[in-house]
């Protein structure tokens, strides 16, 4: 009912899985994953158990094979098991059981494991692999493409249903704080594998951080265009957005310090025009929390070129 793409990505060392099922929520079940450990896909009457375990096997040193081997060894039912692992060097390995609803295999190579059950046929693993060995695209959005070749294929000869994507890499959660980069999952939908898509193209708008080089000058003319924008949409300094964040206890808020300087930005200041101060620049910034766009945070002097196209879209429409 299920099919899957487990690998590593040579370039940076993330590690993902990439799954399509006619099954509720398949993210709640079918993907495990650490960064600088491995990664694991169990499906086919899942035994949940395979992730952590997997994932604790092959923290300890033992490759992906070994992992396997113990893990389905172990278990009573393994003939209805499938499973794919993939650890941190690149090692993989992949279960079909012999129970499992035709047509179900799998596929393995450097950095990955292909598998999947309930298929069309085995063109369906084929589309998988093929798409991820073919490359030309970012880690992500290179997962979510193998799964719509394979859906291009036959899929899940029952249909479609849900998605999930989990990538991770060390500190590359929200604020750092944990390695879930890209944990993104569509538990009911008609189209889950486009809706997973769109949902990665929504990350990559809210959460990456734009390069240095990419920013725009404020310049006179910039400025101009942006003070006509946020006013248009009630954002200028001192409009309806300023508010938005002001503390619920302002007293213990002061004596905490800190200021919207303080936030992370990308790039250094740079030369401000007189139509460009403080005010100005504090009321995009407050737009841009209203926004979710904290994360492409500009030094003052610049601008990120995507948050300058949010924003001319939200005064189109205003």
């Amino acid at each position: 009912m299920t099919y899957s793409i487990v690998a590593l990505d040579p370039a940076t060392g993330d590690l993902g899985v990439a799954v399509q099922s006619k099954f509720l929520a398949v993210g709640a079940v079918v993907p495990w994953a650490q960064a600088g450990v491995g990664a694991v896909a169990t499906q086919s009457f899942a035994n949940v158990t395979f992730g952590p375990g997997g994932l604790a096997r092959m923290a300890s040193g033992m490759p992906a094979h070994q992992a396997l081997e113990r893990l389905v060894n172990a278990d009573p039912l393994r003939s209805q098991r499938q499973v794919g692992m993939v650890d941190a060097r690149g090692g993989a390995a992949t279960h079909t059981g012999g129970s499992c609803f035709a047509w179900a295999g799998g596929l393995t190579g450097p950095g990955f494991a292909a598998q999947g059950n309930i298929l069309a046929g085995p063109a369906v693993v084929d589309g998988l692999v093929d798409t991820l060995v073919g490359g030309g695209r970012p880690f992500p959005e290179l997962l979510v493409a193998c799964l719509a070749a394979a859906d291009a294929q036959g899929g899940d000869r029952r249909g479609r249903e849900s998605a999930s994507l989990l990538i991770v890499r060390a500190g590359g959660g929200y604020g750092g704080a944990n390695d879930r980069w890209v944990d993104l999952r569509v538990d009911h939908h008609d189209d889950p594998i486009g809706e997973l898509g769109r949902l990665l193209d929504l990350q990559r708008l809210y959460l990456d951080r734009p390069a240095v080089g990419d920013l725009l000058p404020v310049d006179a003319t910039l400025a101009a265009e942006m003070r006509k924008l946020l006013t248009k949409i009630g954002a200028e300094p001192g409009g309806r957005f300023g508010n938005v964040y002001q503390p619920m206890n302002p007293d213990a808020a002061a004596a905490a310090g800190g200021d919207k300087a303080d936030r992370p930005m990308t790039g250094t200041p740079g030369p401000t025009p007189s139509n460009w101060d403080d005010a100005w620049q504090d009321a995009l910034w407050d737009w841009m929390g209203v926004e979710n766009l904290e994360e492409r945070t500009a030094a003052p002097g610049w601008v990120d070129p995507r948050v300058l196209a949010v924003l001319r879209v939200r005064a189109r429409a205003a």
